[in-house]
């Protein structure tokens, strides 16, 4: 996707030395991906107590390696 921004020189110089990139463009997606992956697991980490979770791997292996 395309797109055109305006961004303050100083936000993008220091998003820039945060991320160790050297153009804008890729420093910018360097952030995006590191904040959606933040996002990912926050949302994650929301689901903690909420989800019951079997412990029966090793009965499901088995069954498997039977095959």
């Amino acid at each position: 996707m395309r797109m055109t921004l305006t961004l303050d020189d100083e936000l993008a110089e220091q998003l820039m030395q945060f991320t160790g990139e050297k153009t804008p463009l890729i420093a910018i997606r360097h952030a995006l991906k590191d904040y959606l992956a933040a996002v990912r697991k926050q949302k994650l980490l929301a689901l903690r107590g909420q989800v019951q979770v079997e412990d029966n791997w090793r009965q499901l292996r088995q069954l498997d390696t039977k095959e």
